[in-house]
């Protein structure tokens, strides 16, 4: 809501031209301190319906010329973004990566989503979302390619299990007495899919083989709040599980991010092949960043 649609559409199209086709947008609709961007809306439901145009028209001005829209949030008329997007096999445009939990979220990612992506829930809770949102695209008539499905989750590899459990537990303990910095958010409202994973953790410290909820209790936010632990080979089986369930993209990383996106890409992401025809893998960091900005550095995809 930040940006005005064309004014996005034509930085990402150049970065993309920049980039040779490597641009992947990842849409956050969530509460923010508007005012400090001159700008305003309503609650829940008014977000959402301006995350919902803001998508249709950015995918309109990346395929179509001459683009006139008059919606209730944006307007263009005779829009024509430069440069134009060039087509890379079947991709037309930037693939549109969206998260959400909430029942407003999920509508707008069965309609104008081309990923969901999904934090690291148990196996058994994110089937019933995939088919909860397969559903709800069938009856909202969506008019775009079927909706794919994502993880985001923060993978704590090693050498031996032993050794992963023995670190991440040690990383837990310094989380614990506050000496691994906290997840400010927590100070504010927490979204659903946040709530779900704090909730989940009531079942136990361990779900599925190796999901790690313990985090979510001392301040691990968003996809640090579940970790998959384990040797590579551990991870890889578990994120093989996610990929029977119709997950196609994931996203990966833990902290310190260089030694620990070194550790996967040597050793997780070779495992991987077996999703690796049809799935896109990214070891991607997400440090620290200025109000309403994030900054990704992708280092590997198949």
């Amino acid at each position: 809501g930040y940006w005005r649609p064309a004014n996005f559409a034509s930085s990402a199209a150049t970065l993309d031209h920049l980039s040779g086709g490597r641009v992947r947008v990842n849409v956050v609709s969530g509460p923010d301190a508007l005012a400090a961007y001159g700008d305003q809306e309503g609650g829940q439901a008014h977000r959402y319906a301006r995350t919902k145009e803001f998508m249709r028209l950015v995918r309109r001005l990346w395929t179509e010329e001459n683009v006139t829209f008059t919606g209730e949030y944006f307007q263009v008329a005779a829009s024509t973004v430069a440069p134009r997007l060039a087509r890379v096999g079947d991709r037309r445009h930037p693939r549109l990566y969206f998260g959400g939990a909430s029942e407003a979220a999920e509508r707008v990612a069965a309609t104008e989503a081309d990923v969901q992506l999904f934090w690291g829930e148990p196996l058994d809770d994110l089937r019933q979302r995939i088919d909860r949102l397969k559903s709800l695209s069938r009856a909202l008539d969506r008019d775009l390619l079927p909706l794919e499905f994502g993880l985001r989750i923060t993978t704590l590899v090693r050498d031996t299990t032993e050794q992963a459990w023995a670190d991440a537990e040690a990383k837990v303990a310094k989380m614990a007495e506050g000496a691994a910095g906290s997840w400010q958010d927590h100070r504010h409202g927490i979204a659903v899919g946040q709530q779900r994973l704090l909730d989940i953790a009531r079942q136990g410290d361990v779900l599925d083989d190796n999901l790690y909820t313990a985090p979510g209790k001392f301040g691990g936010g968003g996809a640090g709040t579940t970790w998959l632990v384990g040797s590579a080979e551990d991870v890889a089986r578990s994120l093989r599980r996610y990929g029977e369930l119709g997950i196609t993209q994931f996203v990966l990383s833990d902290t310190p991010y260089l030694s620990e996106i070194k550790r996967q890409g040597h050793q997780l992401l070779p495992l991987l092949t077996y999703l690796a025809v049809r799935s896109t893998w990214l070891a991607m960091s997400v440090p620290p960043t200025s109000i309403g900005a994030t900054r990704r550095a992708c280092i590997h995809s198949s």
